[in-house]
Formats: structure tokens, sequence, C-alpha cells
């Protein structure tokens, strides 16, 4: 079954779909990875949120910030998909529609990230490339890196 993506900012979202990406986020990155971070940091409200649905349920998200948000390019964050679904390509499918999104609403190409280490390789594979050392974000290693086409 192929993966529907959406495109909706905060005001667009339904009760539903605010309440599944939190729940979805709090699932992959507090609970699988143990971490506890303020996840809810009162930005969603300034973010193009990226949803991809299979089978009706929510499998996989980012979020896209347009330049001077995060950092001076354009950015991607909060990049997952669920556990149950990984190992489908539905990951390199939410970046291609996220690189897609910032270029159609910010009109830029020059998007900045900060990754989690472990996916060097797979930003790498993407176009992104890394631009300094790593370093720790609530207590997972982390890398910048950037896109350009």
């Amino acid at each position: 079954m192929p993966i529907t993506f959406y495109q909706k900012n905060f005001s667009q979202l339904s009760l539903n779909q605010l309440y599944a990406l939190a729940k979805l986020r709090a699932d992959v990155f507090v609970l699988e990875q143990n971490c506890l971070y303020p996840d809810l940091d009162n930005k969603d409200q300034q973010a193009l949120h990226i949803l991809g649905y299979k089978d009706n349920e929510l499998v996989a998200y980012a979020r896209c910030f347009k330049p001077g948000l995060y950092f001076t390019e354009a950015s991607i964050g909060r990049v997952l998909v669920a556990k149950n679904q990984r190992k489908k390509a539905f990951g390199q499918q939410l970046m291609h529609q996220a690189i897609k999104a910032i270029a159609s609403h910010y009109s830029t190409s020059s998007i900045r990230i900060s990754a989690q280490l472990y996916l060097l390789e797979f930003y790498t594979s993407l176009g992104f490339v890394k631009t300094g050392g790593s370093y720790l974000e609530d207590g997972i290693p982390h890398i910048n890196m950037l896109y350009y086409k």
C-alpha cells in the first residue's frame, strides 16, 4: 500500500491530525529513543507539517521552517517514520516531500538540518553535506548538514 502525503500549516491541522503527530513524535523521540526533551516547543504554529499516511494511519512526519526561524537557511526537523513502517523507503519519500515543500512554499533550495549522527549516511544519500563536527542535542549525538541544489 502506498503512502499518501499532505502538507498543512498549523491552522489547517485537524484535532485528530495534531493528536496523531504529537503521539507519533512522543512514541519515537521520547519512548523509543528514551529522550526527555521539550517536544512541544511553540514552533509547531510556525511550521509547515508534512504528514504521511498509510491505510489512514500517520506513519511518517516532518516539519519544515522558512529561512531564519531555526537557521539562516530553511530547515526540516522532527523527521520520523513509525517503527513498524521502517525499511520501506518511507523516510526517503518523506524527505523528498519536505524538500519539495520548502522549494514551493519558501522559494529556496538551501536547507539546513540538525541530523542525528547515526543517520548521517541516510541524509548524505539525499544530497545533504555535513558542515561541522558532531555535538550533543538533548543527549543524542547530532551533526549539522546542508542541502543545496
